[in-house]
This record gives structure tokens, sequence and C-alpha cells, in this order.
């Protein structure tokens, strides 16, 4: 179902969990320098077994999560756009000329934004990185921060 068949509610591509109506697209792949994901070919429901496949590290480190964007409940959004993909798209190189094989593409907030420039950096993104590059920590550095602390959260 597409969102205009749905609710019309876009998905955040970097959440947590918790967050309502959370489903895994992917899975986190390469290096700590360089990771990349790896596209699921179905999304899953987060349920509690899958988050357990994940231990002993936090399940943000090893999938990439898509729930509802939360909006003005996230310090990423403006009142109208996602900063943060606003960020990424200017901020990061390019990883992939393809667009990915996403699952969640038709919903996502991201790319309602900012189209083929964010899925083509999308890859890179981890939304737990405990060894991000400089780039990394200003594209998810919110404008209001003034310092990005280890472990930025995307």
């Amino acid at each position: 179902m597409s969102r205009k068949e749905s609710s019309g509610a876009l998905l955040c591509p970097s959440a947590h969990p918790e967050m309502p109506d959370s489903r895994i697209f992917g899975l986190i792949g390469g290096t700590l320098e360089e990771p990349r994901l790896a596209y699921l070919d179905e999304v899953a429901p987060v349920t509690d077994d899958l988050l357990a496949l994940a231990r002993p590290v936090k399940p943000i480190e090893v999938f990439r999560i898509a729930a509802t964007c939360v909006e003005s409940a996230c310090c990423h959004f403006d009142g109208k756009n996602c900063q943060l993909a606003a960020r990424i798209v200017q901020i990061l190189p390019a990883v992939t000329e393809a667009l990915p094989a996403c699952r969640v593409r038709q919903d996502c907030r991201w790319f309602e934004q900012e189209g083929r420039a964010a899925c083509v950096r999308c890859p890179q993104v981890v939304t737990q990185n405990y060894s991000p590059s400089d780039d990394m920590v200003r594209a998810a550095t919110p404008a209001a921060r003034v310092n990005a602390s280890p472990g930025s959260n995307y």
C-alpha cells in the first residue's frame, strides 16, 4: 500500500525500534569506517525476537529501522522538513549510482523530501555510529546543538 492509499504518514528511515509502527528494512554491514546497508527483500515488523538477534549490541547498530515520522517531536524536524535528510544530501557523498532496492522508499520522508539524492547516500547511514567521520557528525548534528558527542544518532 502506498502512502497515498494509507494514512498519509511518512516514515523516518533512521528510526528506533520503540517508535510507532517500526519495521526493519535493512542490515548494517561493511566496516566500522565504511558501513553499508544491505536492504532486505521484505520489510519485517520489529518484534522482541528480531531485536534479540542483535545482542549483545543495540539493535540500531545492526538494523536500519523505519517508523512513522514523529515530526515536531524530533530534533531534526523544522516544522516542514527533515533537516537530517537535508544535511545528509548537502554534506555526505553519494555511495551508489543506482537507486537501492529499498522497500520503504514509497513512504520515506527522506525520499519524499530530497528524492534520489537521499537514496544514493542512505546506504552509509548508521543510526547509532560509534566511529563517525567528521562529515557524518556534521550531518547528524541538529543546528541547535553546538557539539556532537561520540556515538552520534542519525
